[in-house]
């Protein structure tokens, strides 16, 4: 039975339920190193590692309907990268205009993190999946061996 709703729409529903789920297991994994005394350092990375590796997974076959997909895991990876960076721009960038610690701020830099990810995921890392089998074609007209 195929959704009422708009394939974008329900791809960003997916994303985002994705997301909660990574979210959940990666926050878990930095509580369970914290309590086993493994410090902020390591717990952060293994949550962090856990949490995108499982993202991988369910955004690459349930969001975006590719089994398979070469060069994905990089283009997750650097996805991930500018993501990220977005982030820690929109928080440095408040901190140096005097908003320390401020939860409005990593909301917004959350935010942006978020529709860098999906917009970077849909049109770049699983791009010419089942809901959209040309994006391989524009990415590659785009940017040139970017997708293979």
């Amino acid at each position: 039975m195929r959704s009422a709703l708009p394939s974008d729409v329900s791809r960003v529903l997916r994303f985002g339920a994705v997301g909660l789920l990574n979210t959940a297991l990666g926050y878990t994994l930095i509580l369970a190193g914290l309590a086993l005394g493994l410090g902020d350092i390591v717990s952060n990375a293994a949550g962090y590692t856990a949490g995108l590796t499982l993202g991988f997974f369910l955004n690459r076959r349930w969001t975006f309907g590719r089994a398979g997909c070469p060069g994905a895991v990089a283009r997750y990876a650097m996805t991930f990268v500018v993501a990220y960076g977005a982030n820690l721009g929109i928080v440095i960038a408040a901190m140096s205009a005097g908003f320390i610690e401020s939860p409005f701020v990593h909301l917004a830099g959350n935010c942006l993190y978020s529709v860098i990810f999906y917009l970077g995921s849909a049109r770049f890392v699983f791009a010419g999946g089942a809901d959209d089998p040309d994006a391989f074609a524009a990415t590659n007209t785009r940017w040139p061996g970017a997708v293979t």
